[in-house]
C-alpha cells in the first residue's frame, strides 16, 4: 500500500517503512507525527484519488531527526554594473520514517518512550564528587571539553593542580596541546586560592 502526500509545498509518495526528508516539522526526536494532507491512496490494482484529499486517510511518521541540508550556494550577479552577491543557505530539514498509512479515519498509536536518558549526566556527576573529583570547570578558560581532557589525563582535584612544578606544567601544556593556556589563565594560583578557601 502507498500514499502520496503534501507537506511544506511538496507531493511525496510513500510506503510504510520509508524514510524522507521533509520541511521542517515541530517536533523532537521519537515523536509521532501525522500527514493528513492525503492526496491519493493506492494498494495494488485499486486507487483512490482524493478531491483534493482523500477523506478520513493520514499517514502516521516518527520523527528520527532534526538536521540541516547541505549547504548551497546563492550567487547573483548583473554584468557590467558591479554587482555581486554571494550567500549561503542550509535548509531545515526533519527526518521521517513512515510507520503506518491510515484510512477511516483512523489514528497513529502514541510513540512509546524511551528510558530517560537525561538523567545519566547527574549520574555521572554524583560518581565524580564520590570519586573525590571537583568541577575544574572553576578554573577561568576551562570548559566541559577541556575538563574531559584533564580527567583522561587522570587530573580530577584542584589540589593537584596547585601541586604542579613549572615541569609538570610543561608536561601537561604539551601532551593536552593547551599551548601556554595554563600560565597565561593562571591555573596553578587558581587552584591554589580555591584550596586554601576549601582549607578555611
Amino acid at each position: 500500500m502507498y500514499a502520496v502526500v503534501k507537506t511544506g509545498g511538496k507531493q511525496y509518495r510513500v510506503s510504510k517503512d520509508d524514510i524522507l526528508k521533509v520541511e521542517r516539522l515541530p517536533g523532537e526526536a521519537g515523536d509521532v507525527v501525522t500527514l493528513e494532507d492525503v492526496l491519493m491512496l493506492g494498494d495494488g490494482a485499486d486507487v483512490t484519488v482524493g478531491a483534493p484529499m482523500v477523506d478520513g486517510a493520514s499517514v502516521a511518521a516518527e520523527i528520527l531527526e532534526q538536521k540541516r541540508d547541505k549547504k548551497i550556494i546563492v550567487f547573483k550577479k548583473r554584468r557590467r554594473q558591479n554587482y555581486r552577491r554571494k550567500a549561503g543557505h542550509r535548509q531545515h530539514l526533519t527526518v521521517l520514517k513512515v510507520t503506518d498509512i491510515l484510512t477511516d479515519g483512523a489514528k497513529p498509536k502514541p510513540a512509546a518512550k524511551k528510558a530517560a536518558k537525561k538523567e545519566e549526566p547527574k549520574a555521572e556527576k554524583a560518581e565524580a564528587k564520590a570519586a573525590g573529583g571537583d568541577d575544574l570547570k572553576q578554573l577561568s578558560g576551562v570548559g566541559p571539553a577541556l575538563e574531559k581532557k584533564l580527567h583522561e589525563a587522570g587530573v580530577t582535584t584542584f589540589a593537584q593542580i596547585a601541586a604542579w612544578t613549572e615541569k609538570d606544567i610543561e608536561e601537561f601544556d604539551e601532551k593536552l596541546a593547551f599551548h601556554g593556556r595554563i600560565e597565561r589563565e593562571g591555573w596553578v594560583d587558581q587552584a591554589k586560592k580555591i584550596v586554601k578557601g576549601e582549607q578555611e
